[in-house]
This record gives C-alpha cells, sequence and structure tokens, in this order.
C-alpha cells in the first residue's frame, strides 16, 4: 500500500478515537471549582479560629504572668511591713496604716534602716500604699518618700482588694474584719485582670489572682517561733 494511503488511514482512525473522546462540560467546571471554594472557606474558617485561640491564649499568658509578677511583688512587700517598728506596748508592730487601710487601698510603714527611733519610716521603701487607679485601670505603687512618687506596677486591671484577718492570742481562730488593726495578721489580696479583647473570642474576660499574706512581725506571727 502507498505510504499516502497509509497515513491518510492512520490519520482517519485517529481522528475517529479523538471524536469519541468526551471533555469536561461548563456545569462540571462549575461544580469542581464550587467545591474546591468550599474546601479552601472551611480550611480558612478553620485556620482563622486557629490563629484567633492562639492569639487569645498567648495574650492571656502575658497578661497573667504580668499581674501574677505584680501580686507576688506587692505580696512580699506587704509580708515585710511593721519591720523595726514597736508599739506603745514595745510590742513588734504589724506596719499596717490602720485609718488609712481600706479594702480598695493599703498604706503599711517599715523600719528597714533601723534608725534609733523606732517610727522613723522616712526612707525610700518604708512608707508605701497600693491602690488601684480606675481612670487608667493600673495599680499604683506610691512610696513617699522615693523620687518619684508614684508608680504603675501594672496594667489592664478591673478591680483590686484586700482583706484583713485578724488573730488574738497565740492560737486563736482567724477572724475576717473590714479594716485592720494591731491584730492584722494575714491579708487577702485579689486582683481581677482583664483580658484585651480577640477578634472571634467572647469580649470582656476577666481572671482573678489571689495572695495569702502573712505578716511576719505581728503579734501573732512573731509568738508562733
Amino acid at each position: 500500500m502507498p505510504f499516502k494511503d497509509k497515513y491518510r488511514q492512520s490519520a482517519q482512525f485517529h481522528n475517529r478515537v479523538g471524536s469519541n473522546q468526551d471533555g469536561f462540560s461548563l456545569l462540571e467546571l462549575m461544580i469542581a471549582m464550587t467545591i474546591i471554594l468550599v474546601l479552601m472557606a472551611a480550611a480558612m474558617s478553620l485556620y482563622g479560629a486557629a490563629f484567633s485561640t492562639r492569639s487569645r491564649e498567648t495574650r492571656r499568658t502575658d497578661a497573667l504572668s504580668s499581674a501574677r509578677a505584680a501580686i507576688d511583688s506587692i505580696s512580699r512587700e506587704i509580708a515585710n511591713s511593721g519591720y523595726g517598728l514597736q508599739d506603745t506596748e514595745l510590742l513588734p508592730h504589724n506596719g499596717i496604716v490602720w485609718n488609712e487601710s481600706t479594702s480598695q487601698r493599703i498604706h503599711f510603714r517599715s523600719n528597714f534602716q533601723n534608725n534609733e527611733n523606732p517610727l522613723a519610716t522616712d526612707d525610700p521603701g518604708e512608707d508605701v500604699a497600693y491602690y488601684l487607679d480606675n481612670t487608667t485601670q493600673s495599680i499604683l505603687r506610691f512610696d513617699r518618700y522615693s523620687n518619684p512618687q508614684t508608680s504603675v506596677i501594672v496594667n489592664r486591671i478591673s478591680s483590686l482588694t484586700f482583706e484583713y484577718f485578724n488573730n488574738v492570742g497565740t492560737n486563736s481562730t482567724a477572724t475576717q474584719v473590714t479594716v485592720p488593726t494591731k491584730d492584722t495578721a494575714r491579708i487577702r489580696i485579689t486582683v481581677e485582670v482583664m483580658l484585651e479583647n480577640v477578634v472571634g473570642q467572647p469580649n470582656d474576660q476577666r481572671v482573678r489572682l489571689t495572695s495569702e499574706v502573712a505578716l511576719r512581725n505581728s503579734r501573732y506571727m512573731l509568738n508562733q517561733y
């Protein structure tokens, strides 16, 4: 058979085979694209939720770490209040300024420099108050003999409360009181931290931190040794 005839037959055969192979219709392409878009949207939604959760937990950890560091510092300083002080009965003094301390503010003194005058509390760190500034939502530390006198301890705080517990006698049961007295031996500090809002998460989330502080220089605590 001549070469041209063979080539013509081969071309006709391939044409017939090709004509039997159907391509994708427009409808099928649209369905496939729709499925792909749905899967991509689901994947993006999962990624967004995971990112939002991670962002929330990161900010939560940062806020709690800062608040915990602040409350630990406050607790240590309050625990040492009354150091080097004596009351009129020549017994150790708990250092709390009773008439200037409330559930929202605490004022205390110490005599860390061991000055001869037992009531000399005129050095930095010896006459301190802590309270919450509602305007800035910050815990402030006021040191009467420091420069500057006022410093910010931690921000984004929604509440700060102090609870006072008295012990009378060597083995007495603690009694909660509204204001401190010479018998106050323990203080409970509660800080409520307001977390930053995160997209996709509930707003105005708060976490509460509590610290129990024993006043080392109170009458009751010294009688335990």
